[in-house]
Parts: structure tokens; sequence; C-alpha cells
């Protein structure tokens, strides 16, 4: 299929081909049939790629600040791959369409193939011609309503959700400033809800058009008109809201609502305009300065938007997928008008050329429409007093397919994603012997952007397809962790080599089916992402200190910080616990030192688990704390480690610097070239397990017991007491 993208690095806007996006449960695979440009925030976006590195930087400075912070955590060689692999990379453009159900996922009951349905969301309503969107971002359209006017509901929801934070009522005098597609929409709103209206724009056809939508009156606000139309409707009083739907780097909006609102006014901010507040003018009327987030109630809460959990009616009456359904019903009812705002209406296949006249001003136009080919005008955890370390069990015979010792390693991702494409596959891409045969995701333009990246020989969304091609030798599983069982569990079956990012599971039921897969297979070539225990530094550390005679004392603290909102981390329900997610690396580097796998788990966390304090036990005595903290400073290293026992220490600074205490003292080099936590050594380990037929990196054993005690902190936390892990050797 073909989707518009644009390379933020480059500027470069593009058709591309990419494969067509896998049909998800709880959601509907949609083609196009209209998708509507935002003249406002698209051509921002556009504008901006095409800026300098310095002119984006200043365009955007708080992603600025998430790169300082990333420098100061994983260093600058690894910040500046994962910064300059998001800047080289395809992103989609689009967020407002309309088209027909292809395809109805598990759990939607409410469309059905053949549905006309409107659809929201900047990474499911794309400039594509097919995209799926999950149940809370589309609604059906209303009979009787044309396609190309049902393809406005997303920002139809913008501007109704900024009238609705600023609560109008009958009779009321409201001032609109900015009369582009936002503000347009906003004029006829006010309107329908028997609000007088006061238009202000610098551009005369957009007043003109405001008019005749049903405002009062317009004007540009540099001129007295705008000011002598709110006098006159209000007695000069001032109007009862503002909404501010203008764009660009000029404070005049936010002073002009100032000078036009009534003592204790409402001003509503709905675009993306400067807001240097004159501190006296706000205070001494008093002014009730809002904002309005998008669509409405739903918009970036990845329960609402992604798993379809609606909020209950009672609570939150108007929603995102409310909002865009009580649109809808005004545009078909006659409410609101947006034909009148259509500029241009172009082929989809001509998409780069209408963006490059918008741009460059050739086209003006408040609203432009693509046309597509083809279409016409929970619950508590259970306690469990134990885990179990189930026995790993091979049947068959050989675990290594025999291979050309000559041939390269052929490899297939499933998945790529930000830590596949920043930490994996810029080391296996320069390696010599290894060859990237396939990418496959459910997303179509990622697996476009890592074959035009990595050099990957085919994208593709079909995964029978690459475990059935006999060609390929491993598989990596770089998807999100609720997947990984199941994708692993399949690979093994299929008799492929496979890397897993951690975590294996999620559950002890998960972990069973990988390893039923290896027993029915005889396939036991598994390796898990567990990368710590291959960092040179921690390899030269542990070499330094030796071997020990009696337990040892191991403490980790892990300053992991708080996720952004939104962090798919988050989504606990589906995505496990963050500790789940990441704790293995800990366990295992933990294991590894102590050379030994735990018999037992305590875990003990703060209010909210925000905080876990996790004590593991080993069989010689030993034990390890690992202290997993997202409250600390974020200026402090994220992981340091101290090792004890016959009368050493070692010690870890972040992978930075390493020293041992005892009888001679070491200590690393103060100035290492990059923070290296192991990915390459690692992956090395892997490829020529892989081509020789040898063992793998990490005996199964141990990843099935690193696994269980991840597992076993859950547990832990619920019981409140020690878990023992039954079966732990």
């Amino acid at each position: 299929m073909k989707q518009v993208v644009q390379n933020y690095k480059s500027g470069e806007l593009a058709v591309l081909d990419v494969p067509v996006p896998g049909c998800k449960p709880g959601g509907v695979l949609v083609r196009s049939a209209y998708s509507l440009i935002s003249t406002g925030t698209e051509l921002m976006k556009v504008s901006e790629a095409g800026m300098s590195m310095l002119g984006k930087a200043r365009s955007r400075p708080d992603q600025v600040a998430k790169v300082m912070q990333s420098v100061a955590t994983n260093g600058v060689p690894a910040t500046y791959r994962k910064v300059m692999g998001k800047l080289d990379s395809y992103t989609p453009l689009g967020y407002s369409l309309c088209g027909v159900v292809e395809q109805v996922g598990a759990g939607i009951d409410d469309v059905k193939a053949g549905d006309l349905v409107a659809c929201a969301g900047n990474e499911h309503a794309l400039h594509a011609e097919l995209n799926w969107v999950p149940k809370n971002l589309y609604t059906p359209v209303p009979d009787g309503l044309a396609p190309r006017h049902a393809a406005f509901g997303t920002v139809g929801s913008i501007a109704m959700q900024g009238v609705r934070q600023g609560e109008p009522q009958l009779g009321e005098v409201a001032l609109v400033i900015g009369l582009g597609l936002i503000g347009q929409l906003v004029v006829q709103l006010l309107t329908a809800s028997g609000v007088r209206v006061v238009g202000a724009d610098p551009d005369p056809a957009r007043c003109e058009l405001a008019e005749r939508l049903g405002a009062a009156a317009c004007g540009d606000p540099a001129s007295a008109a705008v000011e002598a139309a709110v006098a006159e409707l209000t007695g000069g009083h001032g109007v009862d809201q503002v909404y501010l739907a203008a764009g660009g780097g000029s404070n005049q909006p936010v002073e002009l609502a100032a000078r036009l609102c009534r003592d204790r006014g409402r001003v509503v901010d709905i675009g993306k305009c400067r807001l240097d507040l004159p501190w006296n003018a706000y205070y001494e009327k008093e002014l009730d300065v809002r904002f309005s987030r998008s669509y409405g109630p739903g918009r970036y809460d990845p329960e609402y938007e992604l798993e379809g959990r609606d909020y209950p009616i009672g609570y939150v009456r108007w929603t995102e997928r409310r909002n865009l359904a009580c649109f809808l019903d005004l545009l078909a009812r006659g409410s609101v008008d947006v034909e009148p705002l259509i500029s241009h209406v172009a082929d989809f296949d001509d998409a780069v050329e209408t963006y490059r006249s918008l741009k460059d001003g050739e086209l003006k136009a408040v609203a432009v429409l693509f046309r597509y080919p083809g279409h016409p005008e929970g619950a508590a955890e259970p306690e469990a007093p134990a885990v179990t370390v189930p026995a790993v069990r091979r049947g068959g015979t050989a675990s290594a397919p025999a291979r050309s010792a000559h041939a390269p390693v052929r490899l297939a991702f499933v998945g790529a994603g930000n830590y596949a494409t920043s930490m994996l596959l810029p080391h296996l891409a320069q390696r010599d012997g290894v060859e990237l045969s396939t990418v496959v995701t459910t997303t179509a333009l990622s697996a476009a952007n890592a074959q035009r990246k990595f050099g990957f020989a085919e994208a593709t969304t079909d995964l029978d397809a690459v475990l059935g091609d006999k060609s390929v030798d491993a598989v990596f599983v770089v998807t999100r962790h609720s997947s990984h069982a199941e994708l692993t569990r399949k690979a093994l079956l299929a008799g492929k080599a496979v890397f897993v990012e951690k975590p294996l599971a999620l559950t002890e039921d998960e972990l069973a089916g990988v390893l039923a897969a290896v027993e029915e297979s005889g396939n036991d070539r598994l390796q898990v992402g567990f990368n710590r225990r291959f960092s040179p530094l921690l390899q030269e550390a542990r070499k330094r200190f030796g071997a020990r005679t009696g337990p040892a004392s191991l403490r980790y603290l892990v300053n992991a910080g708080r996720l952004t909102h939104g962090s798919w981390y988050l989504q606990q329900g589906t995505e496990g616990s963050r500790f789940a997610g990441e704790g293995g690396h800990f366990i295992d580097t933990a294991s590894w030192l102590l050379g030994a796998d735990p018999v037992s788990v305590y875990a003990v966390a703060t209010s909210g688990n925000e905080d876990l304090q996790v004590v593991l036990r080993y069989p010689d005595g030993s034990t390890a704390t690992i202290s997993y903290v997202t409250t600390g400073a974020a200026a402090f290293p994220k992981e340091t480690l101290d090792l004890v026992a016959d009368g050493k220490v070692l010690k870890l600074d972040d992978f930075v610097r390493a020293s041992v205490y005892g009888g001679k003292r070491w200590v690393s080099s103060r100035l290492p070239k990059a923070r290296d936590k192991g990915q390459n050594a690692e992956l090395a380990a892997f490829v020529k397990a892989v081509r020789t037929g040898g063992p793998m990196p990490v005996p199964l054993e141990s990843l099935v017991a690193t696994t269980a005690a991840t597992l076993a902190v859950r547990a832990g936390l619920a019981g409140g007491v020690p878990v023992t892990l039954a079966g732990a050797r």
C-alpha cells in the first residue's frame, strides 16, 4: 500500500510503498476514502523538517532537554545513535480521515466490514491507503453524511473540545482569534450554541468566510474594527470568552485577549501560539486561562486509546470518541457546514506536490483533502507462596540445524522499535558474515524505515511467511513484552534460533509454553537479551576480583527514573509491571557475578509500588539486594553495583568506571570511549553460536531461572513473604 511520509532530518516528503498493517484485536482495518490535511499542525511539522539542525533545536526546546538527559544517562554515542536514528527515519503525516472498514479485529462488535467510519489519531488516521484504528478512535458515519465531510471529524473534535472548555452559554459573546481551519469550526460551533461571535484574522478572505458561516463581525486584529465590534455587542463590557486558535511566534493574540475580555472572562488556548501573559492585564481582570487538550478526554491515555477502555459516561460525558460522534451528528443535521472550508481536493498520488504547493504559498487553503483511488465523493494478582522453576526437557535430537560454515547467518527481526534500531541493528548491520533478511512489524512504516536504514532484503507484516522461510537462521523478537513468549514459542517450533529481548515471559504459563516448545521441537537455541553480563568493563572487573571461597553480599542500585506520560511501559494490564519488563537484567547480572541461580526471593515496595527492594538468596548463602527506584534524582547515575566477599570489593559505576579493592587495587580508565552495556559482545556471541552450532551464550537453565525469579517478585509483593523458587538448582 502507499503512505505519505516525511524524513525529519532532510525534510524529504514521499509517497512510500509500505506493507499493509495487520488487523489487531480491539480495532478495525480501514481503507481510506478521504483524509484531511491540517493546514496548521501538519504544515508546521513540514516547515520544521526543512530547518537546519539548530533551527529544529530552537523550535523544540522540550526535545533538546530530553536529549541532554539521555546523554547524562546513556552517554554521547548511544544518544547520538538514538537521536539520529529518529531524525533519519520516515515519520507519518495525517490524523483525520474517513474510510470503509475492510476487516474487523477480535473484540469489535459495533461495526462490520463495509461500514463507513470516521477515524482519529496521529498514529492511526494517517495519510495512507489502509490504517489500523483502535475502537475508541473511530465512530460510524451517520447515514447520508458525505465521506469528504466526515473526514473533518478529528479537527472538528479539536474545535469542539476547545468550545467545551470555554463553557459558552446562550446569549454570550465570544472572540475567536485566528480564523484558519480550527478557528472557522469554532465560529460555527459557538454560533450553533447561541453565542454571538467576533473573529480576528489578518486575512480578509478568512474574515469574509467566517462572517458567511455565522460570525457577527470579523476584522484584522491590528485594526480598530474588532475592538469596535466587541464594544457594540457587549455594551463596552468585553467578551465572555476568547478562543486562541492562532499559531506563530507573535504575542499579539494573548495581549488582544486581555484587552477585549470582560472582567473574570475565560481565555481558552486551542492553537500553538506564544503565551507570554501580560501579568497586570490578566491579574487585574482575574482572567481564567484554560487549555484545550486535542480531541478531548482520553487523548494521550494509552489505556483509553489503545486498549479500548472507555470512561463511564456519568463521570466523563464527552470523551474523544463521543466528541467525534457528536461533531459528525452536527454535520449530518446541517448545524455545521464544512463544504465552504474545502479549498482543494487532491488525488492521493499527488500528495507530495500538494504539500509543496501549500508550503510555498502557491496553494492558499483553509482545508485540503486527499481523495483515495476507488472512492467517490484489572483484577488483583493471585497470591502465590512459591514459584516453580520449570525443568528444561529437550526432546528430539540435534539442537542446531546443519548449515554451511561459509554461508552468512541470515537474521529476521520481528519488531523494529527504538531499542532494536538504536542498540541492536547498528551492531548487526556492520558485522561481517551477517545478512539481514527480513523485518516484520505490525506497523507498515516502521518496517519500511528499518529496511531502508539497515539494508533488510525484505519488509513485511506476515510473520508466518518468515517462520516458514528455511533460509532464515535466527529470529530476533524485539516487540512489546506481552508478545515475547508466544512469538518465541512459534519461532522455536519453526526450528529457528531465537534472540528475544527481555522479558522472556510475563507469567508462569507463558514460560511453561516456551519450554513445551523446546521439548516438542528439540530446539533449545534460545538467548534472552540479558546483555550486562557481556559488558567488557564488568567482564574485566569480575576477572580482577577473582574466585571467592565464602558467601558474598551484592548491592545493586537501579535509579530507573520516572517514565514519560503515555509510555507503553505503563500499560501494566497488558505489558506487565515495569520491573517484570526489565528486572531480569539485574537479576541475571547478580546471578552471573555470584555464579549461581537464586533459591528464594523477597520483595517489598513503597506506597504505590514505585520503588522496590528485591532480596535474592543463593545456595551458598550469598545474597543480592536490588533497589529498583523511580523517585531518585535524574542527575544521579542509573546503575551502581557493589560486590563484597573474602575481604574484597568490586564496584561498578554505571558502566563508565569500575574498581576492585583487595590485596591489590585496580581502577579502570577514567575516560572510557563509551558506556558499553554489552550489546555488541552479546550479539557477537549469539551470531557465533548460530554460525558454528556451538552452545548458546547463556545456558537455557539460567535463562529460565532468571525469568522465574523475576516472576517471583510479583508474587512476593502480593503475599508479603519470601517466595521459594521451587525446583531451583
